[in-house]
């Protein structure tokens, strides 16, 4: 059994063959995407919202993507596993060497994705110096989102010249992919034309080299709309509502447990029991 490597993921591309990612954040997930054949996973500092319950990103430790990072390890034994280091956890060079060894060694991850264009390529080309497979990430950066806010980003010409202009950057200081979200699909499109190394959308069109997805939006674990970029493959969390609310009625009503979920104990056994009340 052969893990998926950098080497990989970039063979996909030079082959054409699309890339599918998809956020995982425990071991139990990581089964069932081991069995899907998802051949790489990020562990997303999305785990924030979708597993801690909170309203953005920003307050994920570099403790919490480790813990996570390690469950998938666990789980996934195929796939490439990337991780996020988290809000400001890479404001230095120095910051990020030292979170990028906590992420790796504790947590198992094999490669960081980091949010920002140019002006974080030294600490890209730092890491990778040191043998530290980095992943980029432009466009709708959520750490940044109290700056440039949630909403579809580099739709002038400004916007999508500078763009481009870090994804050259990124891809100059050694980045091995980057993850273009909520961009017009056309600059996706001509970025992915424009650097040799990957790109992988989420709500950045069908011209990109892969695709990821967050688990909970893929599977309908969670009620109301789900983001524009987002596709529902089943909904699952209906499913589970439905499952917990019959247990819940077989438990009250007494139909649940049966003999068939039960222990018994020999007749003579709980004769001579009896006998000694």
């Amino acid at each position: 059994m052969r893990r998926t490597t950098i080497a990989d993921f970039q063979t996909m591309k030079d082959e054409g063959r699309r890339i599918a990612m998809l956020t995982v954040y425990d071991y139990a997930s990581a089964l069932i995407a081991e069995q899907a054949g998802v051949p790489v996973i990020l562990v997303g500092d999305s785990l924030g919202m979708v597993m801690q319950g909170r309203d953005t990103t920003l307050p994920v430790r570099v403790e919490d993507m480790i813990y996570h990072a390690r469950m998938v390890r666990q789980g996934s034994h195929k796939a490439l596993i990337v991780v996020d280091l988290p809000f400001l956890s890479y404001a230095t060079e120095q910051d990020a060497v030292d979170a990028a060894r906590r992420v790796m060694q504790e947590g198992g991850g094999q490669a960081l994705k980091l949010e920002g264009g140019r002006e974080i390529a030294p600490v890209v080309r730092r890491l990778t110096e040191m043998g530290v497979p980095v992943m980029g990430h432009l466009g709708l950066t959520p750490q940044s989102q109290h700056q440039i806010g949630l909403r579809a980003q580099a739709k002038q010409v400004e916007a999508a010249r500078k763009l481009l202009d870090d994804a050259r950057a990124l891809e100059e200081a050694g980045a091995f992919g980057i993850v273009l979200e909520v961009i017009p699909a056309e600059l996706a499109e001509l970025v992915s034309r424009t650097l040799t190394i990957p790109t992988i959308g989420i709500g950045a069109g069908p011209g990109c080299d892969g695709q990821v997805q967050v688990w909970h939006d893929v599977l309908g674990l969670f009620e109301g709309k789900s983001p524009r970029h987002a596709h529902r493959f089943a909904e699952i969390g209906e499913q589970m509502v439905g499952a917990l609310s019959h247990y819940v009625r077989q438990v009250e009503e007494g139909s649940f447990p049966t003999q068939a979920q039960s222990v018994s104990m020999k007749s003579d056994v709980l004769a001579s029991l009896k006998a000694g009340e």
